[in-house]
């Protein structure tokens, strides 16, 4: 729980927006935790995402792959157990992510 803290201080840091954390351990094999948040814009989201890994990686956790940062309009962040998606807010919108991961159970960020 400790790297998901330091996703969600990461996120908050730079003021990201609706962070939903979703425990999906009993649905997927490839990862434990999925983490979803929202900027303003392409450099709002590239500032999250940026924060987000220099948070995590100073916490002793590794940044696997980045995907999306030079665009900014979706950022994918796979530290192995914990992948974070940052989106800018109409992107988040239109894939509606929160979908696919409705069967997790929600972790209330304030509450890690």
């Amino acid at each position: 729980m400790e790297l998901i803290k330091q996703a969600v201080k990461g996120i908050e840091d730079k003021k990201g927006l609706d962070i939903i954390i979703f425990d999906i351990r009993e649905l997927l094999s490839y990862t434990d935790y999925i983490i979803l948040c929202s900027g303003t814009s392409d450099k709002h989201v590239q500032a999250v995402a940026d924060n987000i890994s220099q948070e995590v990686t100073k916490a002793g956790g590794q940044n696997y792959g980045t995907e999306g940062a030079k665009e900014g309009a979706w950022v994918l962040l796979d530290f192995g157990d914990i992948i974070v998606h940052v989106f800018k807010e109409e992107v988040r919108e239109y894939y509606k992510l929160e979908e696919l991961w409705k069967n997790g159970k929600v972790i209330d960020p304030t509450t890690i």
